[in-house]
């Protein structure tokens, strides 16, 4: 039996992620594989290198340093979170991420990536994670306040765009029992964008843009799936359990701290009907 792990995106909403995850290394939840998209995958990574508390601690410290994320940092380089500082100097130099821990761990990670020129979603494996630092961002960038990723293998943009929840590739993988992490409550729904925008600003990619149209009725289509899949007991879905009013770029350390403890209290209330899940035949 393979256990898989899938966890949702969502900016800062994802320190609720970080939380649930610290409460299974607490607890000693293994897993197999973990397939992640964009803040699920730059937090997703701490639980390979056992680093519990590392996601809030470095936030809480850095998230008012302009060098960090936000309007100065999209005005200066181009991107909302600033590739130099937040994917280099901090994980290496000022809150060192343990990557030969990482690099150790018989846990297999895929990051969820947005191939501009196609639409789709593809999506890369990590093995070492300060080689494959641009991968992170490429999972990460935000459309309209980031700049496009190129790696050998293509052009990306966040990987929530075309797979917001990558359920359906989490069995695609061989996996038989299936964890889900969300970062939105159960009731949220995505509402349709304004189409103009997407077209104008992606018209040189038609095929992102139109993915990137689309995205809320994908993402949609697949929180009725998770709904379904969960009902059937298929799948193990772990959500807020009620709504914090976490902005994408979060400025409030208060907030942050309050969607993480969300996430601690929500993964140790349903560590035991976890277990059941994994343990049942």
């Amino acid at each position: 039996m393979k256990i898989g792990l899938v966890l949702e995106g969502g900016a800062m909403r994802g320190m609720y992620t970080a939380g649930v995850l610290d409460t299974f290394l607490d607890n000693n939840i293994e897993v197999d594989g973990i397939i992640g998209v964009s803040a699920g995958v730059l937090f997703g990574v701490n639980y390979l290198s056992k680093q519990k508390g590392r996601v809030i601690r470095y936030n809480k410290r850095f998230i008012n340093d302009k060098r960090y994320m936000g309007l100065w940092s999209l005005l200066t380089t181009g991107n909302v979170i600033n590739k130099e500082f937040s994917f280099y100097e901090v994980p290496q130099k000022l809150d060192v991420f343990d990557n030969d821990t990482f690099i150790k761990s018989k846990i297999d990670f895929w990051a969820t990536v947005t191939n501009i020129e196609t639409g789709e979603a593809e999506y890369i494996k990590l093995e070492d994670l300060f080689a494959q630092i641009e991968v992170l961002r490429a999972t990460s960038a935000m459309p309209y306040v980031s700049k496009i990723v190129e790696l050998e293998s293509g052009k990306y943009l966040d990987g929530g765009i075309s797979d917001s929840i990558p359920v359906e590739k989490c069995k695609e993988l061989g996996y038989d029992k299936i964890i889900v992490v969300l970062t939105r409550p159960l009731d949220y729904r995505k509402k349709k964008p304004k189409e103009i925008f997407a077209k104008t600003f992606y018209r040189k990619y038609p095929k992102f843009a139109k993915t990137l149209n689309n995205r809320y009725k994908m993402y949609n289509e697949t929180v009725e799936k998770i709904i379904d899949m969960e009902n059937k007991k298929e799948i193990f879905v772990i959500r807020p359990s009620r709504l914090v009013n976490v902005k994408r770029i979060e400025k409030d350390p208060e907030k942050l701290q309050e969607m993480y403890d969300l996430g601690l209290e929500d993964g140790k209330k349903c560590l035991e009907k976890l277990k059941e899940y994994i343990n049942a035949k």
